[in-house]
């Protein structure tokens, strides 16, 4: 989504690297490699394994001048190092789940099937979602589903969680919601489960401390001119980014707008979920 966008703003005009944190199925990269010159290369990473390999089918026209990663964005310094990119024209972060991943990946993201309750972008490594909601306390639970998914229930919507304990499946969890919310508050335009499923995901995969240390490490890989795009889908995760840009203005950045770009109504249309996107970018100053 905001393919338009992230063409326009961060489409290198000159040799160097990009840096696609987040490549998912290729999408961006693809759309970036096809608009800039052939001495532009491209390296892409992400976390999850069946992502990366879409992405590689996808990008394989491209031959050389594309290098994928499977690794998390969260360690950018490092991958950029092990892979000989000193410094990128480009850096773009799309953050979190792909249309694939919540309806095909059979890894309970969405609530539209019963699935084991995992939630991991990388499910080789860490905890899932159903050891998280059956360890923490119940106080834990309603900080997460209040900071991550804004859900004004969240206090009786862990108290749920807790009573319905040990939970396994995805269909366990929106039971659980279901449970606790009053049937009079659901929300119209959205699942009942639609925020709290949103927050467990950013909890397992720990997304914030994620985009924090990837924000830490970005600017210094841009080339002087070069330019940093962040697409979030959360208002705490844009605020995270707009904070940090605003912080480095006295470095040597400027934001290119004031307020963060979003989706035109036609890809809404035909998009629903990109109606809470949010695209902003950062440029290091010549």
């Amino acid at each position: 989504m905001l393919v338009d966008e992230v063409v326009f703003l961060l489409r290198p005009r000159g040799e160097g690297w990009v840096i696609d944190g987040t490549v998912g199925m290729g999408g961006h990269a693809e759309a970036l490699l096809m608009t800039s010159p052939a001495s532009v290369r491209l390296l892409g990473l992400d976390a999850d394994g069946e992502a990366l390999a879409r992405a590689e089918a996808r990008l394989r026209p491209f031959g050389a001048r594309v290098r994928l990663v499977r690794a998390s964005f969260r360690t950018l310094k490092a991958a950029a190092a092990a892979n000989g990119v000193g410094e990128a024209r480009s850096i773009l972060l799309d953050l979190g789940v792909s249309s694939w991943q919540l309806e095909a990946s059979g890894r309970g993201f969405s609530f539209q099937a019963d699935e084991p309750l995992d939630m991991r972008l990388d499910p080789t490594t860490g905890e899932t979602a159903a050891a998280l909601v059956n360890r923490l306390t119940e106080a834990e639970l309603a900080r997460i589903i209040f900071e991550y998914g804004e859900e004004p229930h969240a206090r009786r919507i862990a108290r749920a969680i807790v009573r319905r304990r040990p939970l396994a499946t995805t269909g366990d969890l929106v039971a659980a919601v279901r449970s606790g919310v009053p049937r009079a508050a659901w929300p119209k335009r959205l699942h009942v489960a639609t925020r709290t499923f949103q927050a467990v995901r950013m909890a397992v995969n720990d997304e914030p401390g994620a985009l924090h240390q990837a924000l830490a490490e970005a600017p210094a890989l841009l080339t002087p001119g070069g330019r940093l795009g962040v697409i979030s889908f959360h208002s705490g995760e844009d605020r995270i980014v707009k904070q940090t840009f605003r912080a480095l203005e006295p470095a040597g950045f400027a934001e290119l707008e004031p307020s963060p770009l979003g989706p035109k109504d036609d890809e809404v249309r035909a998009n629903p979920r990109a109606r809470s996107a949010k695209l902003r970018v950062l440029e290091r100053l010549p």
